[in-house]
This record gives structure tokens, C-alpha cells and sequence, in this order.
């Protein structure tokens, strides 16, 4: 199958772009390198420096490469920068999903698979979140990924092309950026690794669900089989809070390293969690790695 995978020189979708090559998929890269890392991307793959946001060069690679699926993870993801500057995260969160399916469209592609968000999804209601519920996101990142999916179903309805919009819970483990916002162990254990002393966001008694990379994987692995046409949570139904993850992951270090909070971060919602129960029934997808297992790994490979 030829797959094209936007932002595959980052965190999640080099995971999935290998997972796609071993499978014997051919596979097209395009990344901006803005917060990916060109020594991610699959020597298998064909890599192209490119932005989404150009809406005639999504055109020339799309047309060239004509692929069957698309895998879309090249997006703006940080919730606090979205509060200050709405207008780049829906830059490249909306405008540059609407180049891609513009260009997707002209070719017939069978499929489109994106990632979305789960965590910011669903407001403050009740945890853990069903898929069911009514969105109510509290962050232009979470408005814009819920526009990303009605613009799919749009898409859908209108030329016929399938989607599967994966929520996803707080992914972690290797290659994840820690010089951003997001990606709390991934920061918490580059600083830990460099003897560096962390700084908690607020009282650390927020709580959010941490799925393991490869458990997305294996999602999106399932995602190119599925006939259902919709959006579908990705996470574990378990919560832990920032001030149990700093423990965890000084105790895998060996550090002693006391616990320090600065202020909150705009934009944060108070408790996040997913129900997995349609993943289990569309997908048979469910998680694996439990969370003390997948830190140990995360630590692993800062040690290495």
C-alpha cells in the first residue's frame, strides 16, 4: 500500500512510519523539521522537506506520489501557545489539513487517517471521556482538532473519502520533544538526565491519561483495516497526576530530587482520561503497556 505520512520526522508518526515500513507499506515522509528531527524519519522512506501549509506543494507531492492513504500527524500541538497565538495553531491545524485533502481529493486517496486530540477534546465534563460525548474543547488546539474532524466529514460526504480521526490521550515515550510544552515525562527525564532540577506547572494535581507510543502505533496499524468512518479515543481510562508522574520518573532515574511548582499554564483543563471501549470494538485495539512500564522505557532511553 502507498502511504504518506505528514510530520513522520516527528515523536508519534516516525514510530508509525516504521511500524508501516516493517509491515512492507511504501511510505512518503513530508516534515517541516520545525520541532521533527531528519535522523527519525526511516532511511526506507522517501522524505520531503515540505510545509502544509503550502497549499501547491501539498499539490505537486500529493499528485506525484498519488498515495492510497493518507496518515496526518503533522500539526501544531501546543495547548498554551494556542491561547496566546489562535491564529498559527489554526494555520497549521485547519488550513493545513484543507491543502492536504484539496490535493487528496484530485486522486481518489481510499483512505484518510488523522490525528486528533482526546485530551482537549472534551472540556471538563465527566471522566473518563466516551467517544459519545458532546465536544467542548477549552483550547484553540482542541477547537482546531475538532474542525479538522468536521472538515474529514465534510470530505467524506462530499467526495466519498473515508476517515478515521484518532483521539489520542497523552502519548509518550522515545524520540518525544521535550523542548516544548507537551510531553511531560519527556521533559521531566531530558532535565532529570542532565541533572537539571524540574519545574511542576501549577499544584501538579492535574491529572491526565498516558498512553505508551507503541500502543498508538498498533493503532494506527488497525486504523488502515477498519471500514468505520469516525473519531475514536486512544487512551487507557487511567489518570495520573503530574505529581505522581515527576515521582515516578525521579525513582527510575535513582535521583533525589525534591518536588518544585511554578505557576499554571492557560489553558489547562483539570482531569483528562479516555474510554477505550469503541477502539476495543472497531479496531480490537486496546492498551498494553502499563504506565510504570512504559516510564521505565522512556528513562531507559535517555540513559542509553
Amino acid at each position: 500500500m502507498k502511504i504518506l505520512v505528514t510530520g513522520g520526522a516527528g515523536f508519534i508518526a516516525s514510530h508509525i512510519v516504521d511500524s508501516y515500513i516493517k509491515a512492507g507499506h511504501e511510505v512518503v515522509v513530508i516534515d517541516n523539521l520545525s520541532t521533527g528531527k531528519a535522523n527519525f524519519v526511516n532511511p526506507k522512506a522517501k522524505f520531503y522537506k515540505a510545509d502544509i501549509r503550502d497549499a501547491e506543494e501539498m499539490s505537486r507531492i500529493i499528485g506525484e506520489f498519488r498515495p492510497e492513504v493518507i496518515n496526518h500527524h503533522a500539526a501544531h500541538i501546543q495547548v498554551g501557545y494556542s491561547v496566546i497565538n489562535p491564529q498559527f495553531d489554526a494555520q497549521n491545524n485547519v488550513i493545513g489539513l484543507l491543502n492536504i485533502m484539496q490535493a487528496a481529493k484530485e486522486i481518489g486517496i481510499k483512505k484518510m487517517i488523522m490525528a486528533s486530540t482526546g485530551g482537549a477534546m472534551y472540556g471538563n465534563q465527566k471522566t473518563p471521556f466516551k467517544d459519545s460525548m458532546k465536544e467542548e474543547p477549552l483550547s484553540p488546539y482542541g477547537v482546531s482538532k475538532r474542525a479538522g474532524e468536521l472538515y474529514l466529514n465534510y470530505y467524506h460526504q462530499e467526495f466519498k473519502i473515508p476517515y478515521t480521526a484518532l483521539r489520542y490521550a497523552n502519548v509518550y515515550g522515545p524520540r518525544q520533544n521535550a523542548h516544548g510544552e507537551s510531553g511531560v515525562i519527556a521533559i521531566f527525564s531530558e532535565m532529570i538526565a542532565a541533572g537539571k532540577q524540574p519545574i511542576i506547572n501549577g499544584d501538579g494535581t492535574h491529572t491526565r491519561d498516558y498512553v505508551y507510543v507503541t500502543d498508538v502505533t498498533r493503532a494506527n496499524e488497525l486504523a488502515l483495516k477498519t471500514d468505520f468512518v469516525g473519531s475514536i479515543n486512544i487512551g487507557t481510562t487511567e489518570e495520573t497526576t503530574t505529581n505522581e508522574v515527576y515521582r515516578q520518573v525521579v525513582a527510575e532515574f535513582g535521583a533525589k530530587m525534591e518536588e518544585k511548582h511554578g505557576p499554571a499554564r492557560p489553558g489547562e483543563q483539570i482531569t483528562s482520561s479516555l474510554d477505550y471501549s469503541r477502539a476495543k470494538e472497531v479496531l480490537g485495539w486496546e492498551p498494553t503497556i502499563k504506565f510504570n512500564d512504559g516510564v521505565k522505557k522512556v528513562v531507559a532511553w535517555y540513559q542509553r
